[in-house]
């Protein structure tokens, strides 16, 4: 038998505790109506601005609509948890913005240094989840974090976890934007928390940075521009003309969120999972490019980053390594890494090897 409302307010506290002792630093809840997101989703779908990302519109509004994915869900459990390192310095946005001005670094996105967020999330939401059935004796549920068709961002922000930016990502008054999402459908009428407000104001800090004008205005993201799009999503040859402004950046992009004001707030992680791994956040382009398929594979397993495969790294590094000729042309080790991939076994590596060394030419 599921409890009675008063219960249900207590049972609210419990989650939230319990989500903390998992090492989420926030637990909100809300209901599954995103009627409201309903029209901006088709527009920017109809636009074609999601580029090769398919999923995206293969399972049409359903996305807007978790009971449909879920039948019996009625709320929806949101939470956050922070992504910022253990060994992260105050001073780390200043540092992240330096290392895009090093011709032979590779910048890796934050989030990716770690272990794979998607196994982290998910484990641990399962388990809360399993706590709230032990403790209502019955609870059907699902988890997700990014990894099926719901707009978590909608949920979350109706939650009150935080409001969209102009950059389209989550922000939060007390931790910035650098944390992942994850969301358990449940089907338990629990109490709702109240939506969360907008605080950018007239800051245009977000959309003034992107190296690609990905941005197009305030909450409107033309993906197919995006670096994290092209570096992480995009299958195929990265297009000619975006080459030059994706400069060292081999997987995603950190630019509107290191130039947020907001981040100057980011928290670092309660978990020990998204701390630095194989050195990523110091490495240099050309080592990077030297990884045999098998170094990949072994030396990144358990990261996001492997999920794209030892072909498209090569890819983005090639891009960079092309790039590097701005404040590095000719450079010695760069121009021998290069060559020793002009007869890759892949015709798109090579293809973006032959535009690098074009570039130092």
């Amino acid at each position: 038998m599921l409890p009675s409302q008063p219960d249900l307010t207590a049972l609210v506290e419990s989650i939230k505790r319990w989500g903390l002792e998992l090492g989420f630093a926030d637990v909100r809840i809300t209901d599954v109506d995103l009627s409201h997101a309903e029209a901006g989703l088709q527009a920017w779908l109809d636009a074609g601005r999601h580029g090769e990302m398919d999923y995206m519109a293969s399972h049409g509004m359903m996305r807007a609509r978790p009971a449909q994915l879920v039948p019996g869900t009625v709320r929806v459990i949101c939470v956050r948890m922070d992504y910022l390192p253990a060994a992260t310095p105050d001073d780390w946005r200043d540092k992240e913005m330096a290392r895009l001005g090093d011709p032979r670094a590779a910048v890796v996105s934050i989030y990716a240094r770690g272990r794979d967020y998607h196994k982290v999330l998910r484990h641990r939401l399962q388990q809360l989840a399993e706590r709230i059935r032990a403790e209502t004796g019955e609870l059907g549920f699902r988890v997700f974090t990014d990894s099926a068709p719901v707009m978590e961002l909608p949920l979350a922000e109706k939650a009150g976890l935080g409001w969209r930016g102009k950059h389209t990502l989550m922000l939060s008054r007390e931790a910035g934007s650098m944390f992942f999402l994850g969301e358990i459908l449940v089907d338990i009428a629990l109490p709702v928390d109240p939506p969360a407000s907008s605080h950018c104001g007239q800051c245009q800090a977000c959309i003034e940075v992107c190296p690609t004008q990905a941005i197009l205005g305030p909450g409107r993201l033309d993906a197919r521009r995006c670096i994290s799009y092209l570096t992480i999503e995009l299958k195929s040859s990265i297009p000619v003309e975006l080459r030059p402004l994706i400069g060292n950046r081999v997987y995603g992009c950190d630019d509107c969120q290191t130039v947020c004001p907001w981040n100057k707030f980011a928290q670092k992680a309660a978990v020990p999972d998204f701390d630095e791994r194989n050195g990523l956040g110091g490495e240099g382009m050309v080592a990077l490019f030297g990884w045999t398929e098998a170094q990949f594979n072994q030396r990144l397993e358990g990261s996001p980053i492997r999920r794209i495969g030892h072909e498209r790294w090569l890819r983005n590094i090639a891009v960079g390594l092309g790039n590097a000729a701005g404040q590095a042309k000719g450079d010695p080790a760069i121009m021998a890494a290069l060559r020793a991939r002009a007869q890759d076994a892949s015709a798109m590596v090579r293809e973006h090897v032959q535009w690098a060394l074009a570039q130092h030419a």
